[in-house]
């Protein structure tokens, strides 16, 4: 099952309201996945270099003094701010992968990091998860999102989509992949590696290594195709840019619409209801093995 929704916004008009469609989007798939949720938003860009999105099961206890101890420990300026179980650590980009280990070695979990980019994921429902890091109220260009029924791993915030393996990069999943181990090992001799058991980890770490060699967005997502096996629809997102993949069998569902203002996509039409302009929108389900983009 799953849920998987995105939102590319292509002007400025309804960046204040991304938060709140991507939200009613996801909520309309909670029963696709119910176990947990996430939205990965891309919004304004961190005036103060990179913001890391770290997560705690105990926030009171873990963001408390976060931002002296951390810009200590780095030798470098520190904001934090603190959305429930998350913060958005903003430190200059030269800081930003001292930052990370410093984090880590404080017992947070990170989530992703980015110039434009911040994740918000909990076990939980949609509904829950957007109310308690108050989602619908967040502006932005574009996001993903995603609602989780668990099939290959535990329910935990970890294993929740979206995962992001590189600066400004994340991607959500349906589906399921039968050679990810296999994967998972090779991205490790390449010095890529993933934080949770999560398959779809794997397929973000694959995407997120093909670009750093090189390749575009429409390359790295060409080449799902030929390297990874099982069935999927992927939806991923970096800081210019939305994409779209199916395997070549293309079993999952999966939705698109187009209109002036935007470019959505979404596992089934339903969640589309209520976005501004849908009846005039361009309908239609995305081809099998067949790679959709649109960047900025």
């Amino acid at each position: 099952m799953c849920g998987i929704v995105g939102l590319f916004l292509k002007g400025d008009d309804l960046r204040p309201r991304l938060g709140e469609l991507l939200s009613d989007m996801l909520i309309t798939m909670t029963d696709r996945g119910p176990d947990s949720a996430g939205i990965a938003i891309y919004g304004d860009a961190a005036s103060d270099g990179v913001k890391i999105t770290v997560q705690s099961d105990d926030p009171a206890a873990a963001f408390e003094g976060l931002d002296a101890a951390l810009s200590e420990k780095i030798g470098a300026p520190v904001t934090v701010k603190v959305v429930d179980t998350h913060a958005v650590v903003s430190v200059p980009e030269s800081a930003k992968d001292a930052a990370v280990v410093a984090l880590e070695e404080r017992g947070l979990r990170i989530m992703g990091a980015g110039v434009a980019m911040e994740i918000y994921k909990e076990v939980g429902l949609p509904k829950d998860v957007s109310e308690r890091f108050n989602l619908r109220a967040m502006g932005g260009s574009h996001g993903i999102g995603h609602t989780r029924m668990a099939t290959e791993s535990a329910v935990t915030t970890m294993g929740a989509h979206p995962f992001s393996t590189a600066d400004d990069q994340c991607l959500v999943h349906n589906g399921s992949l039968s050679n990810h181990n296999q994967m998972r090992r090779k991205l490790a001799k390449k010095g890529v590696f993933t934080r949770s058991e999560n398959d779809t980890e794997v397929g973000a770490a694959y995407i997120s290594s093909r670009m750093a060699d090189g390749a575009s967005l429409r390359e790295a997502l060409e080449g799902t195709l030929e390297d990874l096996d099982g069935f999927f629809t992927f939806v991923t997102g970096t800081k210019n840019g939305f994409g779209v993949v199916r395997d070549p069998i293309a079993c999952k569902p999966a939705v698109m619409a187009e209109t002036d203002d935007y470019v959505a996509f979404a596992s089934e039409y339903r969640a589309f209801a209520d976005l501004p302009g849908i009846e005039k929108a361009r309908v239609w389900e995305p081809e099998p093995a067949t790679v959709y983009f649109w960047e900025r």
